[in-house]
C-alpha cells in the first residue's frame, strides 16, 4: 500500500466550543493538544501570529505530540504586517530560534498577508526577504489581493524554492499554482458566515471539499509534499470539515 506525504489538521486547536462535540468534557484545555494528536497529523498553529512563544511552549508541544506530528507555524504579524518585511531581522531570529524547539516536528512558516500588501508597493521588499531567508526553513507565502497573481510573482517564488498558500477565502479566485515541492491548503471560507460558535457545521460545502479532494490527489500523485488546514470559518466547525475531507481522500485510496 502506497502512502502519500500529506499532513492534515485544523487551524488551531485550542477551541473551548469543542468540547463535549470534539473533546472529551472531563479533560482540562492543557490536555487538548494530545488528545488532538491522536486524530490528525498536523496543526497550524495560529497563536504565533500574535507573538513568538516561548521556548517553554514550543518544547512543551514538541512533549505532547506524535514523533511524525508537524506544526504549520503563522511568521508573527511585526515582521509581516508592522514592518511590512523591513528591519526584522532580530524577530526573524527570534522566531527561528525558539521554533527550533520543535525539533523534526517543524513545518512549513507561512508568511501571511494582508489585502493592504500590494504587488506594486511590496513585490520588492518579498523578493529581497525571501532571497536571504528562503533557505533557513520551508517557506511559503498567503496573499490576499488579487493584484499578486501574475508570472513575475509566481516566477520568483519557483526560483527561491517557496509555496504559494492555496486559500479557498471567499473573495480570492481559487488558484492552483505549484511553486516548491511541497504547497499548503487552507480553507478558509467567509466569515460573515460563521458567528462565533463553533460547535457544529454550519454551510453545506460538499461540492467544494470534492473539488479540493481531487486538488490534493492531483498533488500527491505528483508526488509532493501536501498541508491541508481548516479554520472554523470554513464551515463552522473545522474538526468536521477536515474529517469529511479525510474521508473523501480515503475513498479515492489515499492513505496517509
Amino acid at each position: 500500500m502506497r502512502r502519500y506525504r500529506l499532513y492534515i489538521g485544523t487551524s488551531g486547536w485550542s477551541y473551548r466550543d469543542w468540547k463535549g462535540v470534539f473533546y472529551p468534557e472531563q479533560i482540562k484545555p492543557a490536555q487538548y493538544l494530545n488528545h488532538y494528536s491522536r486524530h490528525f497529523n498536523s496543526v497550524e498553529v495560529d497563536s504565533t501570529f500574535y507573538g513568538i512563544p516561548r521556548l517553554t511552549t514550543v518544547e512543551n508541544w514538541f512533549a505532547q505530540t506524535p514523533e511524525d506530528f508537524i506544526f504549520t507555524l503563522k511568521v508573527p504579524q511585526i515582521i509581516t504586517h508592522e514592518k511590512r518585511l523591513q528591519n526584522c531581522r532580530a524577530e526573524w531570529e527570534a522566531f527561528l530560534e525558539t521554533t527550533t524547539g520543535l525539533k523534526q516536528k517543524r513545518g512549513p512558516l507561512i508568511l501571511q498577508f494582508d489585502y493592504k500588501f500590494n504587488f506594486g508597493d511590496y513585490f520588492r521588499a518579498l523578493d529581497d526577504f525571501l532571497a536571504e531567508h528562503a533557505g533557513q526553513a520551508k517557506l511559503a507565502v498567503e496573499i490576499r489581493n488579487r493584484g499578486w497573481h501574475n508570472e513575475q510573482f509566481y516566477g520568483m517564488l519557483k526560483e527561491r524554492g517557496v509555496a504559494l498558500v492555496l486559500n479557498d477565502l471567499h473573495y480570492m479566485p481559487r488558484v492552483v499554482q505549484l511553486t516548491a515541492p511541497f504547497t499548503i491548503v487552507r480553507l478558509l471560507g467567509n466569515r460573515k458566515q460563521i458567528p462565533d460558535d463553533f460547535t457544529h457545521v454550519r454551510v453545506n460545502r460538499e461540492h467544494d471539499l470534492n473539488w479540493w479532494a481531487e486538488r490534493i490527489e492531483q498533488f500527491l500523485e505528483k508526488e509532493l509534499e501536501v498541508y491541508v488546514y481548516s479554520n472554523n470559518r470554513y464551515q463552522g466547525h473545522a474538526p468536521s470539515t477536515i474529517r469529511t475531507l479525510m474521508q473523501k481522500l480515503e475513498d479515492r485510496n489515499l492513505h496517509f
